[in-house]
């Protein structure tokens, strides 16, 4: 089975990396089209022959995470109807993933309902990077991959001058996933006790558990969107005696706002990786973008010609 077989097609919201994807595997970007009409409607058309064919899909779903959904799911479909063999929804950022249980009265598990209409469309399989709730994976009845981006982070700061490291995850939920950057790293860890009182941006930071006196930090993280909890958690890094501050997030969902909290904080520098293709406008010289294409595109590859992808979650893999 070669690559020739394969047809690869971005989604309005990923063409750039999935041009990077296609890039790394020596293929072409497949022909599509996306219209966007006046009333809101969106309509997606397949530009090229996929009968018989290994469909992968890039699609993010973030500025707007809605329209970005809904075309996924239009491009499942399309593919479908033009008898694909098989279609994989590569969804780098899943925005929807923090919508993963019923924790107060009368509130929808959104992401339940994200797989029910993915799979209702005709998904296959779903490829994905952390997911903010890897519990996720069971909504669905299809395979999913969720692939870490700890590899390519972590590379990213071995480059760097980064010494005497302590790994910081900002709160307890995250310090299972914030481990596996203290082991690539052979580092040691800290975590803070945060606390959301509401579903705003606001959060409050209470003590730090472990020893950061001293030592250079790094903050790990899924996503941020307001850069309130980075710069809460930074903040009180350097109240507990951090000589330095830096920091890495996988889906750098960045915004005027955060960008101008960011560069008032005490975070050096911020490594988020390009699962989300934020607005020019919104990049600052504090923030640096690592690829995860390569990353990707060996998934796909391996996916494709049904080969094993375990190798693909060690922490090492840069």
């Amino acid at each position: 089975m070669t690559l020739e077989d394969v047809r690869i097609f971005a989604g309005s919201a990923s063409r750039s990396l999935a041009q990077a994807i296609c890039s790394h595997l020596g293929v072409r970007l497949c022909a599509g089209q996306t219209l966007r009409f006046a009333d809101g409607n969106l309509f997606v058309r397949v530009q090229e022959n996929v009968r018989g064919r290994d469909v992968f899909v890039i699609q993010s779903t973030a500025f707007a995470s809605n329209d970005h959904f809904m075309e996924l799911l239009f491009w499942i479909d399309a593919f479908k109807r033009a008898s694909a063999a098989c279609v994989t929804a590569v969804v780098p950022y899943f925005s929807y993933a923090k919508g993963d249980k019923k924790d107060e009265p009368r509130v929808s598990i959104r992401a339940r309902v994200c797989a029910d209409a993915m799979e209702a469309a005709g998904v296959d399989r779903i490829l994905t990077m952390d997911l903010h709730a890897p519990q996720i994976q069971g909504f669905f009845k299809v395979p999913v991959d969720d692939l870490y981006a700890v590899g390519p982070l972590c590379e990213a700061v071995r480059r760097t001058n980064v010494t005497d490291l302590v790994v910081v995850s900002p709160d307890a939920g995250f310090a299972k996933k914030a481990r596996r950057y203290a082991d690539a790293l052979g580092a040691p860890l800290a975590i803070a006790d945060k606390q959301r009182p509401d579903h705003t941006d606001q959060v409050v930071i209470g003590q730090i558990m472990g020893n950061v006196r001293g030592r250079q930090t790094l903050i790990v993280d899924d996503f941020t969107i307001h850069g309130g909890t980075l710069v809460e958690v930074a903040k009180a890094l350097v109240e507990a005696g951090a000589t330095r501050v830096v920091g890495t997030i996988t889906h750098g969902l960045i915004t005027e706002k955060s960008i101008d909290r960011l560069m008032a904080s005490p975070i050096e520098r911020l490594w988020i990786t390009d699962t989300v293709e934020a607005p020019s406008t919104h990049m600052c010289a504090k923030l640096q973008v690592v690829s995860v294409a390569p990353l990707l595109a060996e998934a796909i590859m391996r996916i494709h010609r049904r080969e094993s992808i375990s190798v693909l979650f060690d922490p090492g893999l840069g």
